[in-house]
Order: structure tokens, then sequence, then C-alpha cells
């Protein structure tokens, strides 16, 4: 861990770290100074590096990190100042949001790039079977690969700030806004499984909140403004719940909320109220609770009525219609007739937990079905004057099912209002946060109403009746639609009738006849009778004889008491013996399920995950599919929303299809210019207004204030001439006491200045020899210092001496070095031709001696044919002339003693002349003494040899080289 004097210096070294690519360590180093105890007090400093720390952790994806780092730097800000944690975060998650919307777009461009080379082509065999392989296409895989890590980071932002935010009073404002950003997070993105998460969290912080009391900076739910962002944040995540239809989710939201509202005991805004009833609508309309919608829509009702004084007559009309249809399509059977009592506590204490999460205070001793009924709600409709301000043909419908005689012909007349009451409907203009009203929902509820209204006219008027009759009656359903509805009615015991699909007709019977109390009337009428005989005629108790008959019967009674307890407790032991077997065989039963439910249990998690898989893949094709077209819608109804609060405007035609998202935002923006061109005109003219007032109140009060600045004028002159005469006073005061201490004081001006002199002279001492002391220890660091700078001279001329020497060594042996090889190249080169000189004459030689040996031959073939002419005398000499190389031997020839005697070859040498060139000398320059030939005749004879000889001679003189060199 590096240590840093000022945090400047760890924020220096992170920036040079981040330089040369080592971004790990520069985290490391700002987290090692962050959460180190030296730097615990808050300083400017500290903020900087906070915001390099967190857009490092955001650059490397490093959550843990941030968290640890935005902890510390709450520790330090928390007393000190808030805002610099505030803004840290801030800007943490504006880093994290960038980056995922990055990755977002980047796998949007890398999805819309066009990467092949022919657009006529088919794709290639790798790619498909990849695609086939992976079982995603290539936006699947640049999703998972650029945006879900990016996203899951994202995520975890959001998580690691409501962590480090929470329960925080003076951070309330920032928990609301980081809740909000991840609401909307989960709801852009459809990420339920996060949005559960995400309640949870929020759901825990506020029990502990609730739980640890006595904890520091602990918010306020009594405030206003800590339960006004406590009630946003819920009812953002009632939104959020509703849109990503969530319908359990937003069920514990609206639970919350009115959680929130009994724990501050503080009714909240109306504005709040009524998105808390209209998602109360659509959540009881989802789940098929037909009352508790009718109730939400009552509720809904009386707080516009009572609240928006911008609600018109159309929109009241509406939100009326909707109550009261809402009230006519619950159903009109009680769907716990028959149920036990446990489930009609049940129901009980479901209808109190209902009614008061819609605000109705209701006795919980009335029975559960008085608690929230439909006649009940009714009659409140009636009283509260809903049903006056309803649409007229509302009413017709309602006098029709509920007042009027049921006819047969009631379908007829239904059928005219039902058409005319699906095509209403609408957004309300003045009541914004209440959603589109469509009265069409209702008709599929309204006509399941009809039909069991004309099943129980039917059924009192008719016995049987043909399927086909009955169908005609009720055009709405087929009749197997009307069949099971008939079911249910007579299951809850609303009519009775069978069906003979064997005759094809309807059997109707008589409800009251068929009943369970009329069923076995004449005995209860027997008993009843019964009951009133003995009450009036009471029977006579006569005096009993078995006494006197058996005087032995307590006695047997008692015996036969004291066996039957013997009898109940061998019962009772047997009984436990065998509820202990039967618990035995519970218990390896349980075992064995319980194995068998782990092996389940794993297969179905398996199973899901792999349906998790499958589902996110899914989702995830979906939502770029669906983004933009939400956009487009969000525009769109925003600027709906607006045109419909002004008074008076008409509302332009905007048709999602035609208009595109560019041309939405341009009418967004126009609209906000204008609007706040409105704003700067009042703000002109009230500027203006107060300018004029500013003006007159100054006019008024100059002469006030002039008068006033005289008055205070005199007394401040007044004060000041009083103060100046006392001042005079005490200064004459202090003269006099000072001129007395001056003459007590004058005795001792002798002892005074002999004590100064001493103590002078003794300073003077002291300094001289402290003077002297210092002189001579600067001369000592003096000759010191001059010792040791020419013991260093003399190092440095010695080391430069021996450097110079060495190097001029160096230069010596490497000019003799270069001398000694180009001696060496020289001799070399002159040795080379001295022996190319001896091989040439050696060759010059040989040719020589080969001449000379050819010459010889020709001059004794040629003497030899002298010294035959004579014995053949018919044999003529050779015409043939001799040149003068041969007149010499043969001169030599004809002077030999006896020409025809045989003369051998080294006696045939004798006789020549004086003038006969000396015998040759050898290869090595001695004469041999046998005259022989330099080479033999066999090599003479062979016309390769001249070459294999000159060669030899190369090799000899090569032989003599060393000698030679020397």
């Amino acid at each position: 861990m590096t240590s840093f004097v000022k945090p400047e210096n760890a924020l220096k070294r992170a920036e040079e770290l981040i330089n040369v690519g080592q971004k790990q360590d520069a985290l490391q180093a700002l987290h090692d100074l962050i959460t180190s105890k030296r730097y615990r007090a808050w300083q400017k400093p500290l903020e900087k590096i906070m915001f390099k720390y967190v857009e490092l952790c955001v650059d490397m994806r490093k959550g843990r990190f941030a968290k640890d780092g935005l902890i510390q730097y709450r520790i330090v800000c928390q007393q000190v100042n808030v805002t610099s944690l505030e803004e840290v975060i801030k800007h943490f998650m504006h880093l994290s949001t960038e980056k995922a919307e990055q990755a977002r777009t980047q796998a949007q461009a890398l999805e819309e790039a066009l990467d092949v080379d022919d657009l006529e082509a088919d794709k290639r065999p790798e790619d498909l079977m990849l695609s086939y392989v992976s079982g995603e296409k290539g936006k699947d895989r640049s999703d998972r690969e650029l945006v879900t890590p990016w996203f899951k980071f994202l995520w975890e932002t959001y998580r690691t700030v409501l962590e480090i935010l929470r329960n925080n009073s003076k951070l309330e404002a920032l928990y609301a806004m980081t809740a909000h950003r991840a609401f909307q997070f989960c709801k852009v993105y459809k990420r339920t499984t996060e949005f559960r998460r995400l309640c949870e969290i929020i759901r825990n912080h506020l029990a502990n909140l609730n739980k640890f009391r006595d904890q520091r900076d602990r918010p306020d739910l009594s405030a206003p403004e800590s339960l006004q962002l406590y009630l946003d944040t819920r009812i953002e995540q009632l939104k959020v719940a509703t849109e990503l239809e969530l319908w359990q989710e937003a069920f514990r939201s609206v639970e919350d909320i009115h959680g929130l509202m009994c724990m501050v005991k503080k009714t909240p805004k109306p504005s709040l109220m009524v998105v808390y009833y209209v998602k109360l609508t659509e959540i009881f309309w989802k789940s098929d609770s037909n009352l508790y919608h009718a109730y939400a829509w009552l509720k809904l009702f009386s707080i516009q009525k009572s609240f928006n004084k911008n609600l018109s007559q159309k929109d009241l009309q509406l939100i009326a219609s909707s109550v009261l249809l809402a009230a006519l399509a619950v159903s009109p059977y009680d769907s716990k007739h028959s149920a036990s009592h446990l489930e009609l506590e049940h129901e009980k204490e479901r209808n109190l937990r209902i009614a008061n999460l819609i605000g109705f205070n209701l006795d919980s001793k009335l029975e559960s079905r008085d608690v929230l009924s439909r006649a009940n709600l009714l009659s409140e409709l009636v009283s509260k004057g809903v049903l006056s301000c309803a649409i007229q043909e509302v009413k017709d419908l309602y006098h029709l099912l509920e007042h009027e005689l049921f006819s047969l012909d009631l379908a007829i007349k239904l059928q005219p209002l039902l058409d005319k009451i699906s095509k209403l409907g609408g957004k309300l203009s003045s009541a914004s946060s209440v959603p589109e009203v469509q009265l069409s929902k209702y008709v599929p509820a309204l006509e399941k109403l009809a039909t069991l209204r004309l099943l129980q006219q039917v059924s009192k008027v008719y016995q049987t009746m043909k399927i086909e009759s009955l169908l005609q009656m009720i055009p709405f359903f087929y009749f197997s639609a009307v069949e099971k509805i008939s079911v249910d009615a007579v299951k809850q015991n609303f009519i009775a009738m069978k069906v003979d699909h064997s005759r094809n007709i309807v059997l109707f019977g008589d409800l009251g006849i068929e009943s369970d109390e009329l069923r076995d009337h004449l005995t209860v009428l027997a008993e009843s009778l019964n009951k009133a005989r003995a009450m009036i005629y009471p029977p006579v108790r006569k005096s009993s004889k078995i006494g006197d008959i058996l005087p032995d019967l307590a006695d047997i009674v008692d015996k036969e008491h004291r066996r039957l307890l013997a009898r109940k407790s061998i019962i009772e032991k047997r009984k436990e013996e065998q509820e202990r077997q039967l618990l035995e065989m519970e218990r390896e039963e349980e075992s064995r399920r319980l194995k068998l439910l782990k092996i389940t249990e794993e297969a179905e998690q398996k199973r899901l995950a792999a349906e998790y898989e499958q589902r996110k893949n899914q989702r995830l094709r979906r939502e770029i599919e669906e983004r933009e077209l939400e956009e487009a819608q969000a525009l769109l109804q925003e600027a709906e929303k607006r045109v419909g609060k002004k008074k008076g405007s008409k509302k332009p035609v905007l048709d999602s299809e035609k208009l595109s998202k560019q041309a939405l935002m341009q009418l967004a923006l126009t609209e906000q210019l204008r609007e706040r061109q409105e704003m700067e005109k009042k703000l002109q003219k009230l500027a203006k207004t107060m300018d004029y007032l500013e003006r007159a109140k100054r006019e008024e009060a100059a002469p006030l204030i002039e008068a006033s600045f005289q008055q205070r004028l005199l007394e401040e002159r007044m004060v000041h001439e009083r103060n100046q005469q006392l001042e005079v006073e005490l200064s004459k005061q202090r003269h006099e006491g000072d001129l007395k201490e001056k003459n007590r004081l004058a005795r001792m001006l002798e002892s005074k200045k002999i004590f100064q002199e001493r103590v002078i002279g003794l300073r003077r001492e002291e300094s001289s020899r402290r003077r002297a002391e210092r002189e001579e220890h600067i001369r000592q660091i003096i000759e010191a210092r001059k010792a040791e700078r020419e013991g260093k001279r003399k190092k440095i001329f010695y080391v430069r001496r021996e450097e110079e020497r060495i190097r001029i060594l160096r230069e010596e042996e490497e000019a003799r070095k270069r001398e000694e090889a180009e001696r060496r190249k020289r001799e070399e080169a002159e040795r080379k031709a001295k022996l190319d000189e001896i091989a040439e004459k050696q060759r010059q030689r040989e040719r020589e001696l080969e001449e000379k040996e050819r010459l010889r031959k020709q001059s004794l073939f040629g003497a030899a044919r002298l010294a035959d002419a004579p014995a053949r005398p018919d044999v003529a000499p050779s015409s043939r002339p001799l040149d003068s190389g041969t007149a010499a031997p043969a001169a030599a020839a004809a002077a030999a003693p006896s020409p025809a005697k045989y003369v051998p070859k080294f006696r045939r040498s004798e006789g020549s002349t004086p003038n006969a060139p000396p015998p040759e000398s050898d290869r090595w320059g001695g004469n041999r003494p046998d005259n022989r030939p330099s080479q033999p005749d066999s090599w003479r004879s062979d016309d390769r040899r001249p070459a294999f000889g000159s060669s030899r001679a190369l090799w000899s003189s090569s032989r003599v080289r060393p000698s030679t060199d020397h």
C-alpha cells in the first residue's frame, strides 16, 4: 500500500498510470487512499479523486470497488459536505447509464451494418452452422457480448447507490431519484426479475427504517417532504408494475402505499390518490374481481368529483358510466353459497382487507357476505348520485337489468344499448391521471348478466323449452357458453334447470319447491307440534319401582363402570401404540417422499432453467423490436396530454402511423418553446410591476431616511463629545500616576545600571567565546572539505591518467595488430607470387627436358640407320634432308670404331664431340652421374605426363614452403 503526503499526489500518480495503460494499478492506488484512515476529514481534492475513482470503476466494471469507495466517502462527507457525495453518486450513475447506452447503440450498429460482399449470395456455411449449434441469432450474440455486461453493471450500480443512500434524511431526494431511474430502467428494458428484486430492496429499507428507530440521521416520515418522496416512489413503483403486467407485484405495491399511509396517519394529495385508485381498478379487473373493481371505481369517482375542479360534464358522465357498468358486471349471485364456515371466515377477512385498501370503513361484526356485496354497492351508487351522472344509455341498461320486469325479449332491447355502449369511451381531457375509459370491456359481463336474467325469467314461465328456442332468445352466446353459465348458476342455487340432450330440450324447475328446507316440511311440522303439546301438557313423573325389584343394581352398575374404565384404558393404549406405528410409517413415507420430491425438484429446476433461457432469448428479441414503437407512442401520448391540458385549444389530429418520431419531437419542442415564451412574458410583466412598486416605496421612504439620519448624526455627536471629555480626564489621571511611579523607581536607577553592566559584560564574554569556537569549527570544516576536495582531485587525476594509459596501450595494441595483419597479407601475397614463379620455371624446365629428350631420340634413331646402311646396299639412303639438329648425332655415329658391332647406350655418348652440351642437371640442381634423363621413358611416352609433372612440381614447391618462409 502506497502512502501519499497529499491526496493530490495520489491523483497525479493515478493519471500517470492511466497514461501508460495500467488502469488496475491506478484504481488500486486510489482505493488505498480512499480507504486509508489517514484521510477521514473531508477535503476538496478528495472530491476530484472520487470522480476519477468512479470513472475507473465504470471503465473496468469494478462494482465492488465502487461500492467500497462510496461507503468510505459517505463516512467522510456525512457530517461535513453531503452535497459532494451527491455529486459523486450522480456522476457515477451518469457514467454507468452512458456506457450502457453506448453498448446498446454499438450492438444496434453491428446488427444494422452490412457485412456481406455479395447481396445476392446466401449465408456462409460457417454462419449457418454457428446459428444452428448456438440456437441464437447474430443480434442475440452481440447483445450477450456487448450489452448484457453493461446492463448488469448498471443494475449493480443502482443497487449499490440505493444501499448507500438508504434511510438517510440528508439524501432522501437522491434516494428517490435513484429509485425512479431504476424503475425506468426496468420499464424500458422489460426487466421483470430485476424489478421484483428492486421492490423487495425498497420494501426492506422501509422495514429497517421502522425497526431501528434510534438510528442517526433517520428520516422522519411525519415530515411532509419525506412522506411525499416516499409516496412518490411507491406510486412510481405501482405504475411500472402495472405497465410490466406484474399484477402480484402491483398488489404488493398497493399494500405498501396503504401501509405507509396508515403508518403516518395522513391522507396524501388527491392527485396521488387518483393514481392509486386507477391502478387498483386495473389490478382488480385483471384478477376478475369485479366487485372490488367496482368499489375502486366508486372511490375514484368520489375523488374526481370532489377535488377535480376542471372536470367537465362529459368526463364526469364517462366516469359515472364506468362505475355503474362495473357494478352491473358483478355476478348477481353469491359465489360462496355452499362454502364451509372456514372458507366464509377467510372470505370475510379478505373482504375486510380489500375494504381497507379501497378506503371503506366497514363493521367487522357483519356477515361475510354483507361486508362488500353487489346489493350494497348498487344502493350506494343510487344514494351518492352516480346513477344520475351516468349516460342515458347506461341508465336504460341499468333499469332493464335491475328494476323492470324481465321480459322474454330482454336481449332484443339490450342489443342496441350494448352496441352504443361499446362505441363510447376515450381519454379524459381534464382528468389526466385517469387512463383511457373504454366501456366496451364491460359488454361480455353485461351479456352474461342478461343471459342469467333471461334464464331466471324463463325458469319462472316455462317448465320445458327447446334448445333452439332458448338460443333465439339469447343471441349473445353459443349453447355451449349458455350451458356453462347455467351450470355455474345452478351450482350457486340461482336457478333450477336441467338439459336433456337426448330430447334436445331444457327442463326448468321451481327453486322454492326443490330447496332443502321444504323437502322434509312434514317432519319439521310434526316435531314442532310435539314440542307444543309437551309445553301445554307436561308429562306426569311416576315413582320408580326398579329399586325394589333390583336391590343390587348400584353394585352392578359400579362394577360395570370400573370394567368399562379398564377397557377404555386398554383401548387407549392400543390406540397409542397404533398411532406410534402409524407415525413411524408416516416418517418413513415422508423420507421417501422427500427424496422423490428432491429428485423431482432438481428435474424441475433444470426444466425451469431451460425455459428461462428460452424466455430470456425471446424477450431480448422482442425488446429491440418494440423499443422504437414504444418511443413513438410515448411521444404521441405526451403531445396529446399537453394539448389536452390547455383550455379552449383545438386538439390536433395526431396519427401515430403517419407521424414519425422526428415530427413528434419537433411538435413537442415547438410546444415547449411556446410555453417558455409565455413564461418569459409573464416574468417581464411581473418584473415591471415590481420595479414600479420598489420605486414608489423608495420615493416615500427617502424623506424619512433623511430625518432619521440627521437625528442619528446629532445623537452620535453628543456621544462623541461625552466620550472625548471622559478620555481627557482618564489621560490626566494616568499621567499623574505615571509621574508618581517614576519618582518611586528613581531610587533604583544606580543599582539597575550596575546590574545591567554586569549582565552585559557576561554576555559579551560568552559571545566572544562562542564566536571563537564557531570560527574554529568553521576553520576545521573548511580544512576538512579542502582535504576532501584535494583527495578527490588526486583520485580523479589518477583515474584519468590510468584511463589514458589504458587507452594508449589499447590503441598501440590495435595498431600493432593492424600492422601485423598487413604484414601477413603482404608476405602471403609475396609467397604466392614466388610460388607461382617457381611453378612457372618448373613447367618451363620440364618442357625443355622433353624437347631435349625428343631430339636425343631422333639423333639415336638417325645413327642407327646410318650404321645399318653398308650391310644393306640395296637400300638407298634417305632422301629426306636432315636438319641441323640431327647432323651432329649422325656424324658422331659415323665416327664410331666399329659400325657393325653392338654399342651399348652408355658407351654411345663417350664418342661424342667435345662441343656437346653438358649433361643435364636433375630437378634439384645436381647432375646425374649416369646421365639418365630426368623422367622415365614411360612418362614421356604419355601425353598427359607433363600436366602431372607440373602438378608434381607445385607439390614439391609447397613442401619447400616452410623453409622459404623461414
